[in-house]
């Protein structure tokens, strides 16, 4: 099957932090994400299709609240790991919540840098969608960006 015809899937692109309209190009210029300082920089614009990444300003500020709902997904999914695995009892005489809470925020802040690009993907791909034909189609000027303001905060 050739490159041009191959169908890209949304999770695939997501998880690998791809533009969501073409599904191709990278969204952060550093691709390595535990480099702090450099974390979440971004291209301004896709660099396979052009599409603009901060369609308006503030634009990221949504995703806090992607980024809340994901580490209480990841808590949640390792608590009940670790009752399955481990198995707990609420009583006092049990300790081994506390062995789950430490572990558990200690996997969260290691993973924190993950979750944060995730976020931002995520929450770009929710406002621009896939188009399969973006050669033929001109990008749409987003109407809310005001230069000006760019990085203003």
């Amino acid at each position: 099957m050739p490159e041009n015809n191959k169908k890209r899937w949304y999770l695939w692109s997501v998880l690998n932090n791809r533009c969501p309209r073409c599904r191709k190009g990278r969204i952060f210029k550093s691709q390595e994400p535990y480099k702090l300082k450099t974390n979440v920089d971004m291209h301004e614009n896709c660099p396979v299709c052009g599409q603009p990444t901060e369609i308006e300003v503030g634009f990221y500020y949504g995703t806090g609240y992607v980024s809340y709902a994901l580490s209480v997904a990841f808590l949640v999914s390792t608590f009940v790991a670790w009752k399955v695995l481990i198995g707990m009892t609420f009583s006092i005489d049990d300790n081994r919540i506390f062995y789950w809470m430490g572990t558990a925020f200690v996997l969260l802040l290691v993973c924190q840098p993950l979750i944060m690009r995730l976020s931002r993907t995520m929450w770009l791909s929710w406002f621009v969608k896939y188009d399969p034909d973006w050669k033929e189609h001109p990008i749409k000027t987003p109407e809310r960006i005001i230069p000006e303001q760019m990085n203003n905060w």
